[in-house]
C-alpha cells in the first residue's frame, strides 16, 4: 500500500478538505488584484517595490510551508537555500551573465540541489532534532558567506550586479524597472504557486499530508517514511531558493543576512501568521509581516516589537493563523 493510499483512510486535516482541482472565486479576485496591481497600489499609500516583496516572502514562505503545514517538519534553517539562491543569481549577473532568466535557473537549481542533498541528513530525525539539524546547516552556510569574502564580500555582502533588461523576441525587450521587475516577480509566484497546488491535489501530496499526520501508521504498512519528507525537503528548498534569487534582483544586493537564523525565524512566523495548513496563509502572512515592518519601521527604531507582540496574539488567539481562524469562522457560520 503507497503512503497516497494510506492517506486517504487519515483522519481528514484541514489542509486536506479541499482538494478539488477547480479555482476558487476569491483566487480569481486575488489574481485580477495583482495583475492590476501597478494601476492602483500609489492611490492607497503603497509602491510597487514592497508588493514584489510581498510575493517574494509569500513565495519563500510557501515552499517551506509544504515542509512544514503539510509534511509537518519544523524547519529553521530555510534562509540556508534562501540565501544560496540570492548569492548565486548575484555571482552569475556580476561575472558570468547578463541574462536573469538564466541567472534565477541556476541560483533556484544551486538552492535546490543542494536541499536535495542535505535532505536524508535531515529527516532521519523528527521533533527538535530536526530543527536542530536544520539550524546548524543553516549557520554552516551564513559563517562560509562571511569568511568567504573573497567570493562574496564577506559582512559588507555582494554588490556590482544589477538586473538587465530580458530580450524576449529580437523586437521586444522586457525592461525590469520597478513595475517591469513586479510583473516578473509576479510570473514567478504565480508559476511556483500552481506547481505547489499541482503538488498538493496530487498523490505525492496526499503522501506528505499522510507522513504529517500518522508516521508510525505509514511504517507499519511498510511506507518509506524518509523518502516522502526528503521529496518534500528538496521541493521546499527548489522554491525557496527561487525566492532568494528574486530577492537578490530586487534590491540588486545581498548579504550574509539572507543565510541567517533571523530569516529563516521569519519565513516561520510568515507561514505560522496567515496559517500553516492553508494553501494561502503564507500569502496572508507575508502581506502582514513585510507591510506591518515596513510601515513600523518608519514609525520606531522598535519595530521588532511590533512583529513580536503580533505574533504572541496570533498565537494566543488565532492558533490556526488568520486563514485558518476565517476559514473555521466561515464554516461555523454556515
Amino acid at each position: 500500500m503507497s503512503a497516497s493510499e494510506t492517506a486517504a483512510k487519515l483522519p481528514a486535516a484541514p489542509g486536506r478538505r479541499r482538494t478539488a482541482n477547480r479555482i476558487h472565486p476569491g483566487t480569481l479576485v486575488l489574481g485580477l488584484l495583482l495583475v492590476t496591481l501597478p494601476l492602483w497600489v500609489t492611490h492607497v499609500g503603497g509602491y510597487t517595490d514592497i508588493v514584489s516583496r510581498v510575493l517574494i516572502y509569500a513565495l519563500a514562505a510557501m515552499g517551506l510551508n509544504l515542509l512544514l503545514g503539510f509534511t509537518g517538519g519544523l524547519s529553521f534553517g530555510h534562509a540556508a537555500y534562501f540565501g544560496l539562491g540570492s548569492y548565486v543569481v548575484g555571482l552569475m549577473l556580476k561575472y558570468a551573465t547578463h541574462s536573469v532568466p538564466l541567472a534565477l535557473i541556476a541560483g533556484t537549481l544551486a538552492g535546490g540541489i543542494v536541499a536535495s542533498v542535505l535532505a536524508p541528513l535531515c529527516v532521519r530525525r523528527r521533533g527538535i532534532y530536526f530543527a536542530m539539524i536544520t539550524i546548524a546547516i543553516g549557520q554552516l552556510f551564513y559563517f562560509v558567506a562571511i569568511r568567504w569574502a573573497s567570493v562574496t564580500g564577506g559582512y559588507d555582502g555582494l554588490t556590482g550586479f544589477s538586473r538587465h533588461a530580458i530580450h524576449v523576441l529580437p523586437s521586444l525587450t522586457w525592461t525590469l524597472g520597478s513595475t517591469g521587475f513586479y510583473y516578473l516577480v509576479l510570473l514567478c509566484f504565480a508559476i511556483a504557486a500552481w506547481v505547489i497546488f499541482a503538488i498538493l491535489n496530487s498523490p505525492l501530496g496526499h503522501s506528505f499530508v499522510a507522513v504529517r499526520e500518522n508516521q508510525k501508521r505509514l511504517r507499519f504498512l511498510g511506507v518509506n517514511v524518509h523518502f516522502y519528507a526528503g521529496v518534500s525537503f528538496a521541493i521546499s528548498g527548489f522554491i525557496v531558493a527561487l525566492a532568494g534569487g528574486l530577492n537578490a534582483l530586487l534590491d540588486n544586493f545581498t548579504s550574509p543576512n539572507s543565510l541567517s537564523n533571523n530569516l529563516s525565524g521569519d519565513l516561520v512566523i510568515i507561514a505560522v501568521l496567515g496559517g500553516m495548513r492553508n494553501f494561502w496563509g503564507p500569502f496572508v502572512g507575508a502581506a502582514i509581516f513585510v507591510l506591518v515592518r515596513d510601515y513600523a519601521s518608519n514609525a520606531t527604531s522598535n519595530w521588532m516589537t511590533v512583529i513580536g507582540l503580533i505574533f504572541v496574539l496570533s498565537v494566543m488567539f488565532f492558533p490556526l493563523g488568520v486563514m485558518g481562524f476565517l476559514q473555521r469562522k466561515g464554516k461555523v457560520q454556515s
